[in-house]
Formats: structure tokens, sequence, C-alpha cells
């Protein structure tokens, strides 16, 4: 009996974690699939020109490489327009990228359009 009750604790204890570890998902996710290193990544809400903190931060180098993952905080989902910065100075904005709760969105070189040095 004792034993019992010592499972049906250690149950209790255990499940609650493991649900709110699945509950609160990967979160939201940028990929690098721009061909350079990125070191500067700011998000705005659409149209708004309201930059947000620079994203690269949350990475363990402060860089996003080629085809790495960058974990992005304090965002909501929506549609936001985004400033990437290069090493060389270069910065670029890409407008109107929808971002998903708990999903993964990329930029490529292909839309790099509004950039200057």
């Amino acid at each position: 009996m004792l034993r019992v009750l010592i499972a049906i604790c250690l149950c209790s204890m255990i499940l609650p974690a493991s649900a709110v570890a699945q509950s609160k998902g990967k979160g939201i996710r940028f990929w690098n699939l721009t061909t350079s290193t990125i070191s500067d990544f700011q998000l705005s809400p659409a149209g708004k020109n309201e930059w947000g903190p620079n994203q690269t931060l949350n990475d363990k180098d402060k860089e996003v490489d080629h085809d790495e993952r960058l974990r992005i905080t304090g965002v909501e989902p929506g549609r936001y327009d985004v400033r990437v910065g290069y090493r060389d100075n270069k910065q670029c904005v890409v407008r109107n990228i929808e971002i998903r709760a708990d999903a993964v969105f990329s930029i490529a070189d292909k839309d790099l359009k509004d950039c200057n040095k």
C-alpha cells in the first residue's frame, strides 16, 4: 500500500510538469536562409517603424549564421517588418512577414530588397 501511495505522489508531481512543457511549445523561431551571418535582427509591427530589441542577443554567440535558427522573444504572432543587419554594416528591411505562434519563419537572399550600407 505504501508503494502505491508513493507511486501516486510521484506521478502527480511529474505529470503536471510534463504537461506544462508540452503546452509551452517551441516558441517563435527565425531561420536564416541568407548566405551571410546576421549580427542585428529587429522586428516592428508592419508599417510602424517601431523597432524592438536586437533579437540576435538571444543567441549564444550573438549572431545568426547561415542555416541557423534563432529563438524570437517578446513578440506576439502577427505581421511584422524585419530589419536585418550584417557585419559589414549592410542593413535590409523585409516588409510584412507573417509570424505565427510556435512556428519557424525564414528570410532568404531573394527577400532582401530594401538594403543600404
